[in-house]
């Protein structure tokens, strides 16, 4: 019964996107325009026209959405507390060392790890002299601090046969910071600091035992790409060589803010991926009412992409991909306000060159920013070919020609030389720990240098990466959402799990791909530039992935899943031209993408969830969805 139950889940879902999307192509058949019409669908909607203005209704729905969005995001986002002071070994073969007021057997020694990497050698002794240390089975040893370990909790490996225990030693492999230890008793309770004494000099790795978790889970510790970016961060905060030096700088930087403001915490790495994951909330309601027109339209789809699982998941895990986005989104309404602004006015210089800022910001995040800029520059490109066109037949041709001139040299400032600013100085945290210091680093040569390896080095390791995993998926798996990328894996001894995954809703990948389809089709029959706008920037961040041969994921789609939302909140206003009903099927669809988000908000915020409730309501595709 529970399979055939959740057969009929997905089944249902897809004949509601198929039933919806029909009927808008069947009543959009039935009142084809023609004419003045068909000429006013064609021309892009005007930035500052009729109905297009922000209003006090936009603004009360605005703050609405974004606040009730930025309560689910930050609620279980994961904890504020964790050891804030660390043992440094400034070399190998130190050690830190632990009395134990009674002799015992330690039955179990739990450690939170802090940066650098290398392994420790544990030891346990009764007299202080003579030590046995703690192996694995294989030989090795049984407490390390390995890449994947650093900024959470690990629980040393001990031998079977250890004994009672009176001294413990830890003896770094090389230069480490470890946090906190906790050592359990005999009888499995957590041994009070008052019952040990600690080497001078080695007391922090006691002082802060009240953040001891039961466990390790992503709620305490860093998870999945966690290991790379949050690391890195506080790199750049105490001036050290970056780990994670495979994509530009920028994100990292803007990542440590949190850390400065709430500490190395999961909820300080955490942080200012949430908040640019809420403030593309307002971004996206601009660029959609300007488009639309209608505050309802723009609400609607905006509700569905802020509660797509996609936003969600990706914008609360500590990487990268949320400021892209976010500049992404930036950089397409600065450019739509460019094409829509009237001809002679003084803000559409500054409408482009926000736009090229943002380019410039987007691209020093990550390098699929370029992707969506190479978008914004076919858009350029198609502006200028039609006003070219148009202006053969005036006598204003010369002029014309003269204004593309005068926009080529603001372009060149603004998409070439401020973006090359912008990325050039994100390095600027780089550059002290290879001795290039000082307020004026940026103009000595050693900064150059660094700053053009990397840019070699990027290259080499995306072009050059071969590598499987197990939630690896093409591009052409993303646009059916067919292979989820997990993310985190919890299994409970009662047979309950926690699961965080990343993809996109199933409404909105499947109704969002059959609205880019619709966008081709309105722009095509309809020369409606909007919907082509929209088309763009979908092909722009979807299209270069086709051509990559290297391991790639679900959330490579996030920047043109921001499309699909945009497609389907299109349609939403494309609907009210034509059905006098388009409120209820609006309303519906987006009642339907919100209650599909609280089903999966399990596995979205790695809530845990019994067995049969996965089986019942998730596991859609139970080849490839994970859950």
């Amino acid at each position: 019964m529970l399979s055939n139950l959740t057969i009929l889940i997905p089944l249902a879902a897809a004949l509601g996107v198929l039933v919806w999307i029909v009927r808008w192509a069947d009543i959009h058949r039935r009142a084809a325009p023609a004419g003045a019409e068909a000429a006013d669908r064609g021309a892009l909607s005007p930035a500052g026209g009729s109905g297009r203005a922000v209003t006090r209704t936009d603004r009360i729905a605005i703050a609405v959405i974004t606040a009730v969005y930025a309560v689910v995001a930050f609620t279980g986002l994961g904890s504020t507390e964790a050891p804030q002071t660390f043992l440094h070994y400034a070399q190998g073969n130190t050690y830190a060392l632990i009395e134990l007021h009674e002799s015992q057997t330690v039955s179990a020694l739990r450690y939170y790890s802090g940066l650098c990497t290398a392994d420790y050698l544990l030891q346990f002794s009764m007299d202080g002299e003579n030590w046995t240390d703690q192996i694995k089975e294989d030989g090795t040893s049984g407490m390390t601090q390995q890449y994947t370990q650093l900024f959470r909790w690990n629980d040393a490996v001990l031998n079977a046969d250890r004994g009672p225990t009176r001294y413990i030693r830890i003896i770094s492999g090389d230069e480490q910071y470890l946090g906190e230890v906790a050592i359990y008793g005999e009888d499995g309770g957590l041994i009070d600091p008052a019952d040990m004494t600690v080497a001078a000099g080695c007391e922090m790795l006691v002082d802060e035992q009240d953040v001891i978790p039961a466990a390790y889970s992503y709620k305490n510790g860093t998870y999945f790409d966690e290991i790379y970016f949050p690391r890195t961060a506080l790199e750049h905060i105490e001036g050290m060589w970056p780990y994670e030096i495979t994509h530009p700088p920028l994100g990292k930087v803007i990542l440590s803010l949190g850390i400065r403001l709430f500490g190395m915490t999961p909820f300080g790495w955490r942080s200012m991926g949430t908040l640019f994951g809420v403030m593309m909330l307002p971004l996206f309601y601009l660029l959609l009412k300007r488009m639309t027109g209608l505050t309802a339209a723009a609400a609607a789809g905006t509700a569905v992409f802020a509660f797509d699982f996609m936003h969600f998941a990706q914008t609360r895990l500590a990487t990268i991909d949320s400021y892209v986005v976010f500049f992404i989104i930036a950089m397409y309404l600065f450019m739509y306000l460019w094409l829509t602004e009237p001809e002679g006015s003084r803000r559409r210089l500054l409408w482009l060159a926000l736009a090229g800022t943002s380019f410039g910001l987007g691209a020093a995040s990550k390098w699929t920013g370029i992707y969506a800029g190479a978008g914004l520059g076919l858009l350029w490109l198609a502006y200028w070919a039609e006003r070219l066109v148009r202006a053969r037949k005036t006598p204003d041709a010369a002029g014309t020609w003269k204004a593309l001139l005068r926009n080529i040299g603001w372009c060149l400032i603004f998409f070439v030389l401020v973006p090359c600013c912008i990325y050039y100085v994100s390095y600027w945290s780089y550059a002290p720990s290879q001795g290039v210091d000082g307020p004026f680093r940026l103009f000595k040569p050693g900064y150059m240098r660094i700053v053009l390896d990397n840019q070699e080095y990027m290259w080499n390791y995306h072009s050059d990466l071969e590598s499987t995993h197990p939630y690896s998926s093409k591009w052409y798996q993303w646009i059916f959402d067919v292979r989820p990328i997990l993310y985190y894996m919890e299994n409970a001894a009662d047979g309950s799990s926690v699961r965080i995954a990343s993809f996109n809703s199933p409404l909105v990948s499947w109704a969002g791909l059959a609205a880019m389809v619709a966008m081709g089709w309105l722009a095509v029959r309809d020369r409606d530039r909007t919907a082509g706008f929209i088309l763009v920037g979908y092909l722009a961040n979807l299209l270069p992935w086709v051509l990559v041969s290297r391991l790639t994921f679900a959330y490579h789609y996030f920047p043109a899943s921001v499309f699909l939302a945009l497609g389907i909140g299109y349609l939403f206003g494309d609907l009210r031209r034509h059905d006098p009903r388009w409120k209820a099927s609006v309303g519906s669809f987006t009642a339907a993408a919100l209650a599909l988000f609280c089903v999966f908000y399990p596995v979205l915020a790695g809530v845990s969830r019994p067995e049969w409730y996965a089986k019942l309501f998730l596991r859609w595709f139970v080849d490839t969805w994970p859950f």
